[in-house]
């Protein structure tokens, strides 16, 4: 008894961030099921939820990775988009409108996925090659590479969004899996994946050191460049796989879809517990995060709350957290 008290005192103290995460889920949930307990406390709300926020909690995550190591990725939008386009070209030129329309073409969706995952890679080693070996600051190098991309997605559709996918593209995004929704299984896997890759393995670990003290890290011989680049060709493919997951969802694909979602990471990642500057943060933090905001989104949208005045409250709240942070650890 003793032992197992030892334990939760010793989890507490070595993340205190993911109680204080777990206590603002309940409160969000307490507070939104007093204020509409018909609406928000009903399955499909809660079911809803499921389909939406895995999208951004894999975006959330590239941020994560992004930032362990000091930097920050403000392409991930852009790569998703432009992943998603390419495959839904892929798909319009070897399957053709009407192939896609009746159901065929299914058998080409595992290459569209490999299309999708290269083209995020591929993304995030211009990334990474911009900030490793041109030296240029990773929220100038990001912010204009998203802004290319974005520019490339443009471009290879004319304005509009490409149109219909085949329906195992669409099951990724709307299907069900033992019950559960498919994008709510992928998120678990890949945030489990991810959190074994960070904290298990020599790269998740350098990563972190990195951050923490980039001079230690070169003296300790790990290869900086190395691992700043790798960072960011997973951060490419994760923004790749929310790119699926949303045009799976939607059955479509445009250059400006999911553009609220580049504050939203940035939020989720800072009060999921990763410090901007680098050395700290969790795949739990940020997993947590992503629901206490998902449900407060939907307490919000349940309550009419105008999209003007959440982007405001988005902003507020990340500049809260932000301070609140630097004050932490000012004080330590």
């Amino acid at each position: 008894m003793g032992k197992h008290a030892f334990d939760v005192r010793s989890l507490i103290n070595r993340d205190n961030n993911i109680v204080q995460l777990l206590g603002m889920v309940v409160v969000i949930m307490v507070v939104m099921t007093f204020l509409s307990p018909d609406k928000f406390l009903r399955y499909y709300n809660f079911e809803s939820l499921t389909y939406l926020f895995p999208e951004l909690g894999v975006l959330s995550i590239a941020m994560l990775v992004a930032m362990l190591t000091g930097g920050i990725d403000l392409s991930i939008i852009g790569i998703a988009n432009v992943s998603a386009i390419l495959a839904g070209l892929f798909f319009h030129h070897f399957v053709g409108r009407e192939g896609i329309a009746s159901g065929d073409g299914t058998g080409i969706v595992f290459l569209g996925i490999v299309l999708s995952l290269t083209i995020g890679a591929a993304a995030g080693a211009f990334n990474g090659f911009l900030i490793t070996k041109l030296r240029v600051t990773p929220i100038l190098a990001t912010l204009g590479s998203g802004q290319v991309f974005t520019g490339i997605a443009l471009v290879l559709t004319g304005g509009p969004a490409i149109v219909g996918f085949p329906v195992a593209w669409d099951w990724i995004g709307n299907g069900k899996i033992f019950g559960l929704a498919v994008p709510f299984v992928l998120f678990i896997v890949i945030a489990l994946g991810m959190a074994f890759l960070l904290t298990r393995t020599t790269f998740g670990v350098s990563l972190q050191l990195i951050g923490t003290n980039p001079k230690a890290a070169v003296y300790a011989g790990l290869d900086k460049t190395r691992m700043i680049f790798l960072s960011y060709v997973a951060t490419g493919m994760l923004a790749s796989i929310a790119g699926i997951m949303l045009s799976g969802r939607t059955n479509a694909a445009k250059s400006d879809y999911g553009t609220s979602y580049l504050l939203q990471a940035v939020l989720i990642a800072v009060l999921g517990g990763t410090n901007p500057a680098g050395g700290k943060g969790t795949v739990a933090g940020v997993s947590i995060a992503v629901i206490a905001l998902m449900l407060l989104s939907s307490g919000f949208q349940i309550l009419r709350f105008s999209n003007h005045l959440i982007d405001f409250i988005w902003g507020a709240f990340l500049l809260l957290v932000i301070v609140i942070n630097a004050y932490k650890n000012r004080n330590r």
